[in-house]
């Protein structure tokens, strides 16, 4: 059996009883150090985590940046592997991990990019979000997250280079979950909009949508994807609107995002 790669798993949950199994053991074996941020889960969450071994916090919710973050400081090893519990590394990813540590020999970059596959609505989607590539794997130290809510993103300084393998992104149940989280996004987004000055413009609202819509669709050949690459272009004009709209009442109408 191969020794663990000296390397922690960083993910944040709440309520993933139905997603965590899936990740925890498409990465068995894999690292020396398991981390999980959770915001009070309520499911059996914590007790399939602490099962795989891995070392369980509980922290209330402060945002994604934040959270992430907090996993990120609980890390001990020497590299971390950030993931999404609705994630899972493909087989070939998993294979290029090792390699990327074969022989004992320290990574050449400080940060690896991972190519993100989504499994939706039935089928894997090849273009309206793919190739999707995400920096995931950074030596301690190099990144902190930063970015605003909910997109939060690593602010990292260093080399980066790329891994073979796809990272297998179970996103979302249905359509009706993929609408009701992409209200939720648009509240939060435009949220740290508020928060950062950022002034609501009619330009914005009229037109950004349209750009949202035409570049999975038409820029990513979305179309490929057949109905399903409609359906998500669809709901990504909907969610730039949506976050504008949620601007624009924030400001007109004195309403807190």
């Amino acid at each position: 059996m191969n020794a663990p790669l000296p390397l922690s798993l960083a993910i944040v949950t709440l309520n993933e009883e139905a997603n965590l199994p899936r990740l925890l053991e498409s990465a068995a074996g894999l690292a020396a150090e398991i981390v999980i941020v959770d915001s009070g889960s309520t499911d059996g969450t914590e007790a399939i985590a602490r099962e795989a071994g891995a070392t369980f916090l509980t922290a209330k919710w402060e945002g994604f940046i934040v959270q992430k973050n907090r996993a990120l400081d609980a890390c001990t090893q020497p590299w971390v592997l950030f993931l999404d519990a609705d994630e899972a590394l493909s087989p070939e990813l998993a294979a290029s991990l090792r390699t990327l540590f074969a022989g004992g020999r320290p990574p050449a970059a400080d940060g690896y990019w991972v190519n993100r596959r989504t499994w939706y609505l039935g089928a894997w989607i090849w273009h309206a979000w793919y190739p999707e590539w995400r920096l995931r794997l950074l030596k301690r130290g190099a990144a902190r997250w930063g970015g605003m809510d909910p997109h939060a993103a690593l602010e990292f300084h260093g080399t980066a280079a790329r891994l073979e393998g796809d990272l297998l992104h179970y996103s979302f149940r249905d359509l009706e979950d993929h609408l009701h989280r992409t209200v939720g996004y648009a509240r939060t987004m435009a949220r740290s909009y508020a928060a950062r000055g950022k002034k609501f413009r009619w330009r914005c609202l009229l037109l950004s949508p349209l750009f949202a819509f035409v570049k999975p669709l038409v820029f990513k050949q979305g179309w490929r994807d057949g109905w399903r690459g409609w359906v998500i272009a669809g709901v990504r004009m909907f969610d730039c609107f949506a976050k504008y709209a949620f601007l624009l009442e924030h400001e007109r109408g004195g309403k807190k995002p």
